[in-house]
C-alpha cells in the first residue's frame, strides 16, 4: 500500500552527505525568511492580485527576471565548487567533493546557466521590450503567456527539488546514452533532469509561439517588417529557431523516458537502438540553442551601440540579412559537435565548412557595430562597456570556434578544456553580457530611474577580469591535455597551479555578481534619477519604447502610434512634435481593454510540478489525477466569459493629460 501510495519514494530520498544537506539547510532558512517578511508586512494579497494571478506582460517579464537571478546565484555557487574542487584534487589531494557529488554538480550547472539563466533573461526582455518596441497593447495571448510562465516556473521547482528530495542527475548537461539509460543511471537523477526540461521546454515553446504572432500579426500601424526594431528582428529569428529546435528537444526527452520507464530501446544498444541516434537528435536542439540565446544579445547590442553612438545602426539591411542567415544557418552545424564519433571524412567536411560559413553573418554584426560608432558621438556609460568587454571576448572566442571547426584540429580539442574555454567565451560574453547590457539598458523602462553608473562599471571590470583569469588558463589546459568534468588530476601534469588561477577568476565573477546586486541595491534606494519623462530620457533612446512614460503604464499606449520610419520617436522629437501638443494626431483616445488576472496560469503550474515530480517517482496514481487536473482548469477558463476589463477613454484622456503636462515642463 504505501509503495501503491509513494512510489520509489522513501526516507532515504532525504538523507544526503553534510555538503547537500547545509544546502538544504540554507534554502529552508531563506525561504522561510521570505514568508516570515511577506506575512510581517501582510503583502500576501498583494502579491496575489499583482503579481500571482497577473497577465500583464510586463509583470509576467520581471517574475522572469527574479526567476533568472535567483538560479544564477544558484549557477554561480556550482561554479565556484567546481573550480574549488579542481584547484585542490592534485595528487595524494582529492579535494572536498566525492566524484558522484562533482559529477551532479557539473551536470546541474550546465542546465541551471543554459535553461534556467539564460532563457529567462530573454524571455524577460522579450515580455517587457518587445510589446513597446512595435506599438502593442499586450502579447497576442496573455492567458498563454501566463501559463508559458508557470510552467517554466513548474521546470525550475522540480530542478531545485532534487535538492531536496533524492539526487540530480550526473550523466553531464546532456545526459548521452547510454550513461543516461537505466542500466548505468538507476536512481531518479536522470528522471529529474528529463522532466524539468520537459516541463520547462514546453513553457518555452509556447511562449515562442505566443511571440511569433505578437511580433507577425500585432505591429503598429505603418511598421513594415523592414522598419522593426533591430532587437525585434534578432529576438523573431530566435523565436523561429525556438519553434522548429523545442519540439525535437519534446521528443528526445519522451524517448529517452520511455527508454528507462517502458523498457523500450530507442536509444540502447540493443534491439535495435542507437545512441548516436540520442546524440543527433539531441545537438539539433542544442547547436541552435546557442543561437536562441544569442540572437536576442545581438538586437540588444544593435540598440546600444546605435543610442550611446547617437547614429543609426550601420548597414540595417544587411543586419537583417545576417540575422536570417545565422537562423537558417544554425540548423545545418550541429554535427559539429562529435566530429570524432565516427562520421565519414565527406560528413565531417560538409558540417566543418558550415560552421566555418555561420561565422561570416556574425563578422558582418561584428564590423556594422563598429561601423556604427565610427565618427558617431560615443557616450561611455555602462551599457556600451558590456557591449566593449562582448567585442574583445566573443571575437577571440569565435577564433577559438574556427579553428575546431577544423575536424583535424577538433580530434585534439574536442574532449579538452579548450572546448570548455570556447563554449563559455561564447556564452559568458555573448549571452550574459548582452543580457547585462539590456537590463541595465532598459531598466528605466520598467523601473522609472537608472542604475548607479559607478557600481555598475566595477561591476563590468570584475566581470572581465575575472572572467580572463577563469577561462583564460583553461585554453592553456586544453593544449596540455586535460580533459572535461576532472574531478582529479596527477600532480606530474603540472596542471594545478593553471586551475588555481582559474578557481581565482571565478571568484572575482563573484565580486562582480555582488557589485551587480548593490547596484541594484543602491539605485533602488537613491533613485538616482527618476523619469516619467519621454522628451528627455536619460539614454537618448530611438524607438518606440521610449514614446511611452517611465514607468510603463499598465496599457502601455494611450494611442496606438502610427510608423512612418525606422526610428519613428527620434523623427518626432526632430520635428518638434514630441511631447504632442493639443489637437496633434498623436492624441485620439478610446476605450482600452485589458486582459483580467487569472489563478489559471499559476494553477497549470502547480499541476505541471505535480505530475512531474510523479513521473519522476513512479507515482502511478498521481500522474493521470495531475494531467486531468490540468486539462480541467484548461476547460473551466474556456468557459470564463469575462476576461477582459475595460479603461474608459475619459479616464485614459485624464491620465494622458496630467502626464504630458509633466513631459512639457520636463523637456523646457
Amino acid at each position: 500500500m504505501i509503495h501503491f501510495l509513494l512510489g520509489n519514494l522513501t526516507f532515504q530520498a532525504f538523507l544526503h552527505n553534510p555538503i547537500v544537506m547545509g544546502a538544504d539547510a540554507f534554502m529552508g532558512i531563506v525561504g522561510i525568511a521570505v514568508l516570515a517578511l511577506v506575512t510581517y508586512f501582510k503583502k500576501w494579497q498583494w502579491l496575489w492580485r499583482e503579481w500571482l494571478t497577473s497577465l500583464d506582460h510586463k509583470r509576467i517579464g520581471i517574475m522572469y527576471l527574479i526567476v533568472a537571478a535567483v538560479m544564477l546565484f544558484k549557477g554561480g555557487v556550482d561554479a565556484l565548487m567546481m573550480r574549488a574542487q579542481q584547484a585542490l584534487a592534485s595528487g595524494s589531494n582529492y579535494g572536498y567533493l566525492s566524484a558522484n557529488h562533482f559529477n551532479q554538480i557539473f551536470s546541474a550547472h550546465g542546465v541551471t546557466m543554459i535553461l534556467f539563466v539564460a532563457m529567462p533573461l530573454i524571455f524577460g526582455l522579450f515580455n517587457l521590450i518587445i510589446p513597446l518596441q512595435i506599438g502593442a497593447r499586450d502579447v497576442a495571448f496573455p492567458f498563454v503567456n501566463a501559463v508559458s510562465f508557470w510552467m517554466f516556473v513548474s521546470g525550475v521547482a522540480l530542478f531545485n527539488a532534487s535538492l531536496v528530495i533524492g539526487h540530480f542527475s550526473s550523466a553531464g548537461w546532456l545526459a548521452y546514452p547510454p550513461l543516461s539509460e537505466l542500466a548505468y543511471s538507476p536512481g531518479v537523477g536522470v528522471d529529474y533532469w528529463i522532466w524539468c526540461l520537459q516541463l520547462a521546454g514546453i513553457g518555452s515553446l509556447l511562449s515562442a509561439i505566443n511571440f511569433f504572432v505578437t511580433i507577425v500579426k500585432m505591429r503598429a500601424p505603418g511598421m513594415t517588417l523592414m522598419k522593426m526594431p533591430m532587437f525585434v528582428w534578432n529576438a523573431l529569428g530566435a523565436i523561429v529557431l525556438m519553434i522548429f529546435a523545442f519540439p525535437v528537444l519534446t521528443a528526445t526527452l519522451g524517448m529517452l523516458w520511455l527508454d528507462r520507464f517502458a523498457g523500450m530501446h530507442f536509444f540502447t544498444a540493443g534491439f535495435g537502438g542507437n545512441a548516436m541516434m540520442y546524440v543527433n537528435l539531441i545537438w539539433t536542439w542544442g547547436h541552435p540553442e546557442v543561437y536562441i540565446l544569442v540572437l536576442p544579445a545581438f538586437g540588444i547590442f544593435s540598440e546600444v551601440v546605435s543610442t550611446f553612438s547617437q547614429k543609426r545602426i550601420f548597414g540595417y539591411a544587411s543586419m537583417v540579412a545576417a540575422t536570417a542567415s545565422i537562423t537558417i544557418l544554425s540548423f545545418l552545424v550541429w554535427l559539429h559537435h562529435f566530429f570524432t564519433m565516427g562520421a565519414s571524412a565527406d560528413v565531417n567536411a560538409f558540417f566543418g565548412i558550415m560552421t566555418m560559413i555561420i561565422a561570416v553573418p556574425t563578422g558582418v554584426k561584428i564590423f556594422n557595430w563598429l561601423f556604427t560608432m565610427y565618427r558617431g558621438r560615443v557616450r561611455f556609460m555602462t551599457p556600451m562597456w558590456w557591449f566593449f568587454g562582448f567585442i574583445a571576448l566573443f571575437t577571440m572566442g569565435g577564433m577559438a570556434g574556427v579553428l575546431m571547426a577544423v575536424p583535424a584540429a577538433d580530434f585534439q580539442l574536442h574532449n579538452s578544456l579548450f572546448l570548455v574555454a570556447h563554449f563559455h567565451t561564447m556564452i559568458v560574453s555573448g549571452v550574459l553580457f548582452g543580457l547585462f547590457a539590456g537590463f541595465i539598458y532598459w531598466f528605466p523602462k520598467y523601473a522609472g530611474y537608472t542604475l548607479n553608473e559607478r557600481i555598475g562599471r566595477w561591476a563590468f571590470w570584475c566581470w572581465l577580469i575575472g572572467f580572463v583569469l577563469a577561462f583564460g588558463p583553461l585554453y592553456i589546459l586544453g593544449f596540455m591535455g586535460a580533459t572535461r568534468r576532472l574531478y582529479h588530476y596527477p600532480a606530474a601534469t603540472g596542471f594545478q597551479p593553471l586551475f588555481i588561477v582559474a578557481a581565482v577568476g571565478a571568484v572575482i565573477i563573484a565580486i562582480g555578481g555582488i557589485l551587480q546586486i548593490a547596484q541594484i541595491a543602491v539605485s533602488v534606494k537613491r533613485r538616482a534619477l527618476a523619469v516619467d519623462r519621454t522628451a528627455g530620457d536619460p539614454w537618448n533612446g530611438r524607438t518606440l519604447e521610449w514614446m511611452v512614460p517611465t514607468p510603463v503604464p499598465v496599457y502601455n499606449f494611450a494611442v496606438i502610434p502610427t510608423v512612418d520610419d525606422r526610428e519613428p520617436f527620434w523623427k518626432l522629437k526632430q520635428e518638434g512634435q514630441f511631447p504632442p501638443r493639443e489637437g496633434s494626431p498623436l492624441v485620439r483616445y478610446e476605450d482600452i481593454f485589458l486582459p483580467k488576472r487569472s489563478p489559471i496560469g499559476l494553477l497549470v503550474g502547480a499541476c505541471g510540478f505535480v505530475f512531474g515530480f510523479a513521473a519522476v517517482w513512479h507515482i502511478y496514481w498521481l500522474m493521470p489525477i495531475s494531467a486531468m487536473a490540468i486539462v480541467a482548469v484548461l476547460i473551466a477558463r474556456a468557459f470564463d466569459e469575462e476576461t477582459e476589463y475595460r479603461i474608459p477613454a475619459a479616464e485614459v484622456e485624464r491620465t494622458e493629460r496630467e502626464r504630458m503636462a509633466r513631459m512639457r515642463a520636463s523637456s523646457v
